[in-house]
């Protein structure tokens, strides 16, 4: 951004390598400059927006400085930000933590340092980094190419593998919950009664993050996800692994997952359902979708479930014996028991007769 304050009080903000930066960020706050469009995109978790311009005023100055040069985008950028600096450095001062923060921008350039410069002034000791946020995404791109010790809990739809997930880690096993850094369950009906969803430049940030807190020298548990969960994608080299890790497959005896998925989503007003239903028309087929609408609209859930799951089986079905079921290891669950069958996975895990 071709915009900067002068620098000449003497205090010189100390830049990081994105390496030391992540490393400050438990202790101190994070300050992300750029603008709010800019920051709704994509952020490091946990990061605050004090962005010196907001959206409109980012794109009048690069218009400026395209057209007019340095100059003068330079003096417009101090018409905008001279009347809002003791706002800016308020602001500052309410997130600090023992009169210290983390700063950054895009490329680590103006934005970040003249923001860096502001804040000293005012007392708050600030650090900022090399490269700025493109650096720290660069970063975590790169992070999803370490080995991962992956084991991956399958089954149809309506298992309980979340569930399952989640009693693994309550056993003291390491977990990934894409589904919930998603806020998407998957398939039409996933977004029913979740947040709205991340973009997925965000579901990596958060996703590294998750990782970094975990042990990579051991297992590391996730649900048997498509590559899509809603609108984000999982990292491509996260799903390579995935695809190729040991599957745990659960077989789950279909009424109990009828009556599960009756259980999850009978709560929801009639015509949430109907819309999701209707958008898997041209899967599920003209007369199924019409059935499954039928029963739905005479309160018959577990007939509509029933007629999708169908279709949902053997979607799932379909990739694993594309691959003549490689790495795939059934475990047979007698009921929807989530801690026994939490423990037969477990087992089966220990057992490694993966067949």
């Amino acid at each position: 951004m071709p915009f900067s304050l002068s620098t000449n009080s003497g205090n010189m903000p100390k830049p990081l390598f994105i390496a030391d930066f992540l490393s400050k960020t438990p202790e101190i706050p994070v300050v992300d400059v750029r603008s709010p469009a800019e920051f709704g995109s994509g952020h490091i978790p946990g990061a605050f927006n004090i962005p010196l311009f907001s959206n409109e005023e980012r794109a009048e100055i690069g218009t400026i400085y395209k057209k007019k040069g340095r100059k003068n985008a330079v003096l417009r950028g101090l018409e905008i930000v001279g009347p809002k600096m003791s706002r800016l450095v308020q602001e500052a001062l309410k997130i600090a933590k023992e009169e210290k923060l983390l700063v950054h921008c895009w490329r680590g350039g103006m934005r970040s340092a003249s923001m860096a410069w502001l804040f000293e002034s005012a007392g708050i000791q600030c650090e900022t980094l090399i490269g700025g946020y493109k650096s720290f995404r660069r970063h975590v791109l790169e992070s999803f190419n370490v080995p991962l010790k992956l084991l991956v809990i399958g089954g149809e739809t309506g298992s309980g593998k979340t569930e399952i997930l989640h009693q693994l880690k309550n056993a003291g096993e390491q977990i990934l919950d894409l589904e919930a850094m998603a806020h998407h369950r998957g398939s039409s009906y996933g977004a029913i009664g979740q947040l709205p969803q991340p973009t997925s430049e965000q579901f990596e940030n958060d996703l590294f993050i998750v990782l970094q807190k975990l042990d990579l020298n051991k297992n590391i548990w996730m649900e048997d996800e498509s590559r899509n969960i809603g609108r984000v994608s999982i990292p491509k080299a996260i799903w390579d692994q995935k695809i190729t890790a040991p599957c745990y497959r659960l077989k789950i005896p279909f009424e109990i997952r009828v009556q599960r998925l009756v259980k999850d989503y009978g709560n929801y007003p009639k015509e949430i359902l109907h819309e999701a239903t209707a958008r898997i028309r041209k899967r599920l087929g003209g007369l199924a979708t019409q059935q499954a609408l039928d029963a739905l609209e005479n309160g018959d859930l577990a007939e509509t479930v029933r007629i999708t799951l169908r279709y949902y089986d053997k979607a799932y079905d379909f990739p694993q014996s594309e691959r003549k079921y490689e790495g795939v290891r059934f475990v047979e669950c007698e009921n929807g028991d989530t801690k026994k069958n939490a423990e037969l996975v477990l087992e089966c895990s220990r057992s490694e007769l993966i067949v």
